[in-house]
């Protein structure tokens, strides 16, 4: 039997590093390439071939050629010293720390082949009838379970298997009270779970008639960890990371029938969680292998799937694109291809609605954007989602966008908020209105009515065609057309809330600071010359803001616009953007 150091001596880590990730030379003995653990765009992956080890300067990962092959394949450093053990044609045994999981998925093995063998009579004739073909039947080495309390238990005693073997592979059952062992699985369709690298880490079986429960899996073992298996994942993971536009989808479903019907019908990417959410070892995974977007496609209704989204481990959210879809006729997606359906399924892909809609949304219809509360709900429920500033996570910077337009929200406020812990605990009225997008047109069209207070004469020179953001801007501008005095004026508003507004606003425009009594005839003058020249200035800024925003607007419509459509629109863009450029040389000429 050979030893750790003999398998180590006889192998070049950059070989096996090399298996992985593309490798450039970076020095004497040093080699170098995109870290396989973390998503980065520059190289900050080492491998040094003189002694052996590899180091990651972005997310810190390093070891040796067996740390390296058991980070990359989740293997125990027992399976990782077995792999590279065959790698180079020595024997060990797996002793160093950890027990190797190989008995177990002997164990499995057998279990299979006395499930295939039991497949021909009710469970061949289900499967058929739910459209799998034969060949699709032996790909994913379906079988059955006999009814039975114990025919895998004597089977397995024949062939000199133990009882403790099939115990800790969760392929027996022991009474508590009585110490009797028993199959897991009778009467059940057998579907074989292997993972990622195909290995035979468990099974899942489902009952032929309305008994309970209607599917069960293998308990937890040193093999099998539901929360880190994908089942059909090791078909689907040919074909991740190899589509034309360098993006690979993975579909995620509810069932074993799902994943293989879809398969069957050349949905390749479609695998299944087994009873859990995904997971962040799901993910670390998924990315792994170069999946790049995620739909999940269950038989739920809309609210089920937006529900779905909004709680999304913020792991995987950050990593992946990911989208929802349900299939149109309510049916689950192996039934609508039974059905022939398979252009329903495509379209429902193709339709599928995407994380930041949905939780954006969802916190629009459950809280409102009509009250300061509501905005306030809003902005507490997409925070874990928005906080996350890594400008690879494109989910995170669309939650932002979506919230500064749906709240009006002027983006760098938003920004500011996200990076204070205090303001976060104490979204106060205060600190919404100082977010506000349109704090800045509103403060404009108070410089304008404080101007107008001064010289209400210059009412005239409006041409009523401003849309006042300010609710007590737009009642003043309303009620004082043809005063005659700023007295006047506040006799309208006398006793009313805009009075104090009107008064202080009143005072603002005319404070002279600390100068003479002499010289505040002369400061008056000087203001009501001004008061003419700031209207205009004030009403030129209130115009190039709303068209602006109409260009905002617009740009937004050309995408989803028509072929047809979409030229006129661009004309309109370019029409008002002239428009403004005029508007500016025209207050630069008057300045």
């Amino acid at each position: 039997m050979g030893t750790k150091e003999d398998v180590r001596s006889r192998l070049n880590i950059a070989e096996v590093v090399g298996e992985y990730v593309n490798l450039t030379p970076a020095g004497k003995g040093r080699m170098k390439g995109l870290c396989p653990f973390h998503n980065e765009k520059s190289p900050s992956f080492q491998v040094d071939t003189d002694q052996g080890y590899f180091y990651c300067f972005g997310c810190k990962a390093g070891g040796d050629v067996f740390s390296f092959v058991q980070r990359s394949e989740s293997l125990s450093f027992g399976d990782a010293l077995r792999k590279l053990a065959e790698r180079v044609g020595i024997q060990v045994e797996a002793k160093y720390g950890e027990r190797s999981n190989r008995d177990l998925y002997d164990v499995n093995a057998f279990a299979l082949a006395y499930f295939r063998e039991h497949l021909p009579g009710p469970a061949l004739d289900y499967f058929r009838r739910r459209g799998l073909t034969d060949e699709t039947i032996a790909a994913f080495e379906l079988g059955y379970a006999p009814d039975g309390w114990d025919g895998l238990l004597k089977h397995a005693r024949v062939k000199g298997l133990s009882d403790r073997q099939l115990l800790e592979a969760g392929l027996l059952t022991e009474n508590a009270e009585n110490g009797r062992i028993y199959d897991r699985f009778r009467g059940r369709v057998m579907f074989p779970i292997r993972d990622h690298l195909g290995r035979l880490v468990g099974f899942g079986g489902r009952v032929l008639d309305d008994s309970k429960p209607k599917y069960l899996n293998t308990p937890e073992t040193d093999a099998f960890r539901k929360g880190e298996v994908l089942y059909g994942l090791d078909k689907a993971r040919t074909g991740l990371g190899k589509s034309e536009n360098g993006d690979s989808e993975l579909i995620v479903v509810e069932g074993y029938m799902d994943v293989i019907t879809m398969q069957q019908h050349g949905f390749t990417g479609a695998v299944a969680s087994l009873g859990t959410a995904l997971t962040a070892e799901h993910a670390t995974l998924l990315e792994r292998l170069g999946a790049r977007s995620i739909s999940l496609m269950f038989d739920h209704d809309e609210a089920g799937l937006k529900a779905m989204l909004k709680g999304l481990d913020q792991v995987l959210g950050a990593k992946f694109r990911v989208r929802a879809t349900s299939v149109p006729s309510g049916k689950d997606p192996a039934d609508a291809l039974l059905a022939g359906d398979d252009a329903g399924i495509r379209k429902a892909l193709a339709d599928g609605v995407d994380e930041v809609q949905y939780r954006v949304q969802a916190a629009i219809e459950t809280h409102g954007t009509a009250t300061a509360e509501g905005k306030r709900k809003i902005l507490m429920e997409l925070l874990p989602r928005m906080q996350n500033l890594d400008p690879l996570d494109e989910i995170a910077e669309g939650v932002r966008t979506a919230a500064c337009e749906t709240l009006g929200i002027k983006p760098e406020a938003l920004m500011e908020w996200i990076g204070s812990k205090a303001k976060r605990r104490t979204l106060t009225d205060t600190h919404l209105a100082g977010m506000s997008a349109g704090r800045g047109e509103e403060e404009n069209e108070m410089k304008l009515l404080r101007q107008l207070l001064i010289d209400p004469t210059l009412l005239a020179k409006l041409d009523g065609s401003v849309p006042w953001r300010n609710e007590s801007v737009r009642k003043v501008m309303l009620a004082v057309q043809g005063a005659a005095s700023s007295d006047a004026i506040l006799d309208v508003f006398r006793g009313q809330p805009e009075e104090q507004l009107l008064i202080r606003l009143l005072f603002e425009g005319r404070d002279s600071g600390s100068i003479s009594r002499h010289g505040s005839e002369q400061y008056d003058q000087k203001v009501n010359a001004y008061a003419a020249a700031a209207v205009d200035d004030i009403q030129v800024t209130l115009s190039i803001d709303a068209m602006r925003a109409e260009i905002g607007l617009l740009k937004k419509q050309v995408g989803g616009a028509a072929p047809a459509e979409q030229l006129g629109i661009l004309k309109q863009i370019g029409e008002l953007q002239r428009a403004v450029e005029a508007e500016n040389r025209g207050r630069r000429g008057i300045a």
